[in-house]
């Protein structure tokens, strides 16, 4: 995993919208995700109406609630967030290679970006690094989440003129 960060781009929130989907498995991780994720949403001034937060039993459900969101028109970028824990089997690779093909497919089936903020891990220390620890990935979704609904944001601008 790369840790070679881009440097982020000042965005200015205040009339973003974005729809959070996050799971429930495993909440306790997913929810330092959200926290960050949104610290980083408010600081570049996007108000608390300006999010809203759907929750799911899984990360296998996560797409589903994001094509939903994405479908609405009332966003202007959706996040998903979960974590996937390898287990005894090589189901958790299976669901992320899942999640990740449905995500990609709603964001370019929609035209409303999708960031994949599912991280799998082999351990719940290795998750844990990434979500409490050295890598911040929830203020990384955030941030991207953020350049991306201000790209899109772009682009409807420019074809309107």
């Amino acid at each position: 995993m790369s840790v070679s960060f881009p440097e982020p781009l000042a965005v200015d929130g205040r009339l973003l919208r974005f729809a959070v989907v996050a799971a429930r498995y495993n909440q306790d991780l997913v929810d330092d995700l959200l926290g960050s994720a949104a610290t980083t949403l408010r600081k570049a001034g996007v108000p608390e109406s300006g999010v809203e937060l759907i929750r799911v039993p899984g990360s296998n459900e996560v797409p589903y609630g994001v094509q939903l969101q994405a479908e609405s028109g009332r966003f202007d970028c959706c996040i998903a967030l979960g974590v996937l824990l390898k287990g005894a089997t090589a189901h958790h690779h299976i669901v992320a290679q899942s999640v990740s093909d449905a995500l990609q497919m709603v964001a370019l089936n929609t035209g409303v970006p999708v960031i994949n903020g599912v991280v799998v891990a082999e351990s719940r220390a290795q998750a844990e690094e990434r979500v409490r620890g050295g890598l911040d990935r929830g203020a990384e979704f955030g941030q991207a989440a953020l350049e991306m609904a201000a790209l899109k944001k772009r682009g409807e601008d420019e074809s309107n003129e």
